[in-house]
């Protein structure tokens, strides 16, 4: 058995509970650790919590389980608050390499790992060697994944099949479905196949039995089904597991998964014999022309007790493979072990490398030296260095080395919760704001805003309702670095100014989506006069067309206070680039 230099974490977070352990050798894995949730604001103080209370241990290397899609570097918990920059969170938690995987991509990693004693068949079926795997379950949602044979291993499919759209096949799930359509626009598997959606089954159940029974909770109902106290139970979670059949079906349709499906998540393996006996597998079988296609699958039940951080453990291991290092020895390790043995030019561009490495793999060789203060000729002699033969081999190494993040949405803010929750919310969604305006600058537009400003003869800031603010503090910044500047908000004192506005002037519009039929009768008043103008709106925006230099700033929604905060504060800070950009351009020319 494989014992590694420093143990590895694995994590398995959920909307209420995150799962720690650390893997000290390859499949045994210890101090293992349960928090909740609501007791950390953030993702990144729940993993140093847990890293605290295993010190003096170092880690160096973690793999993360997260119930949520993950694309790219921003992560976004679908039914919690915490979002994150991967990046970002590894570099606070001083770690060398952090990988994070939706759940159920973990779980179909750990598949091929799984010994005889690890999965239950459910059914007949013999399956075919080395096809393709289905793999899906119940807990908070409905998971689903696939894995397909690639070369000696395996490729985990990303998916989100848990929300296509739920089909009845009998009588009780249309009477569930009519249930469920009066609460949901869209009623998918995952709303019914799920903790919450057992519930809701019983609810319906009940409501059309006459029977005035109390809301009752999954695990709840499936403690009364199981002791037989309560037939409305028991036909509740028989739907449930026929439903689940349909799913599993659906999926192994879907993706040809001759191999077999496998059945995880929190519900089902602790469902035992009344899974076994249940309607599943006839459902899963039951698909009427192709009936004899799916006998032969087989369907198992994961039995694992840590079965996701096995299969966190198999996907650490081709990171690190990827990355080409066992411990720190990947292209950012060895950054990070020479930057001390680096000239100091070669040391600036280590520093950002070390500080933004996903921006580094599609900037050019120009940005890159123009950031780290540089020649690229040294750009280049810090990639040699690194034992690479250039910049493009660099990049190379460097994004296999970030690349396990298997193919981001605003915190909605509810009545139950805890003040620490909604604090979290509101500053999470403010910064995920801002860090998304920061990635989506146009550095031509600045450049181009600045510009007009500081050839002008005078600067008027046009806004509307609650934009008026920001351009009265606006007109101070600009005051201050001598520019002539006023702010305009009443709308007819708006149309005066611009009919009055002297030649060779600039105006900032700042766009608000209310008044867009006013603001364009003004953009063109300022264009007429000969005024230069700048537009501060949204992506769909009409003003930009006829703008001369166009923000593009999300306005967010009146209708919610605090996204249409965060918009105002996007166009306060927009501005504040601008005058920052005007202030430099000053020093530069004195």
């Amino acid at each position: 058995m494989e014992v590694f230099a420093s143990p590895r974490l694995v994590a398995d977070i959920g909307r209420q509970h995150a799962r720690f352990a650390l893997e000290v050798e390859r499949g045994r894995f210890t101090q293992a650790s349960t928090l909740r949730c609501a007791d950390h604001g953030s993702f990144e103080s729940a993993v140093a919590a847990y890293l605290d209370s295993v010190r003096p241990v170092r880690v160096e290397h973690a793999a993360v389980a997260i119930a949520n899609p993950v694309a790219g570097d921003r992560v976004r918990m679908t039914n919690y608050h915490w979002q994150f920059s991967i990046e970002a969170a590894r570099q606070h938690l001083d770690l060398h390499t952090l990988v994070v995987v939706n759940d159920f991509t973990a779980l179909a990693m750990a598949v091929p790992r799984l010994g005889a004693q690890d999965a239950r068949q459910v059914g007949g079926g013999e399956g075919v060697e080395g096809s393709v795997l289905g793999v899906l379950g119940s807990g908070s949602g409905l998971g689903m994944s696939g894995l397909v044979p690639a070369g000696d291993g395996w490729t985990a499919l990303g998916s989100e099949g848990g929300h296509m759209s739920f089909s009845p096949c009998d009588e009780r799930e249309m009477i569930v479905l009519r249930h469920a359509r009066r609460q949901f626009e869209h009623v998918s598997f995952e709303r019914l196949v799920s903790a919450p959606g057992l519930s809701l089954i019983h609810q319906a159940l009940a409501v059309d039995a006459g029977v005035g029974q109390p809301v009752l909770s999954a695990v709840q109902i499936t403690q009364r089904a199981l002791h037989g106290e309560d037939p409305l139970c028991v036909q509740a979670l028989e739907s449930f597991c026929g439903m689940l059949g349909t799913a599993a079906s659906n999926l192994a349709l879907t993706l040809g998964a001759l191999g077999g499906v496998y059945i995880g998540g929190a519900i089902v393996p602790r469902l035992g014999a009344f899974f076994d006996a249940s309607p599943f597998r006839n459902r899963f079988e039951d698909k009427g022309r192709f009936r004899d296609y799916l006998r032969g699958i087989p369907t198992r039940v994961i039995t694992a007790q840590d079965a996701t951080f096995t299969g966190l453990s198999a996907i650490g291991e081709v990171q690190l493979r990827a990355a080409g290092a066992k411990s720190s020895e990947g292209i950012l390790g060895r950054v990070r072990q020479a930057r001390a043995q680096l000239s100091s030019a070669e040391a600036r561009v280590a520093e950002l490398v070390l500080t933004r490495p996903r921006s580094i793999v599609g900037d050019s060789i120009q940005v890159i030296a123009d950031a780290a203060q540089v020649s690229q000729p040294t750009v280049i002699r810090f990639c040699r260095t690194m034992g690479c033969k250039g910049l493009s081999d660099f990049k190379l190494r460097l994004a296999s080395g970030l690349a396990m993040s298997v193919a981001v949405t605003h915190s909605q803010v509810t009545h139950q919760d805890s003040s620490l929750e909604l604090g979290s919310k509101v500053l999470s969604n403010t910064a995920n704001a801002i860090l998304q305006l920061r990635g989506e600058l146009d550095r031509d537009m600045i450049d181009r805003s600045v510009s007009l400003i500081a050839e002008s003869n005078r600067l008027e800031i046009f806004a509307a309702g609650a934009y008026a603010p920001i351009a009265q503090d606006s007109v101070i910044s600009f005051l201050r670095l001598g520019i002539a500047c006023t702010s305009h908000a009443d709308p007819e004192l708006q149309l005066l100014a611009a009919r009055a506005i002297a030649p060779g002037s600039a105006a900032i519009l700042l766009g608000h989506p209310a008044q867009q039929a006013q603001q364009l009768a003004l953009q063109e008043c300022l264009h007429v006069r000969g005024a230069r103008v700048i537009v501060v709106t949204g992506r769909q925006s009409p003003l930009a067309r006829k703008a001369d230099a166009v923000l593009r700033v999300d306005s967010g929604d009146e209708d919610d206070p605090a996204s249409a905060m965060i918009g105002r504060l996007l166009h306060l800070l927009t501005i504040d680039i601008l005058a920052m950009g005007l202030s430099m351009r000053k020093g530069a020319d004195a």
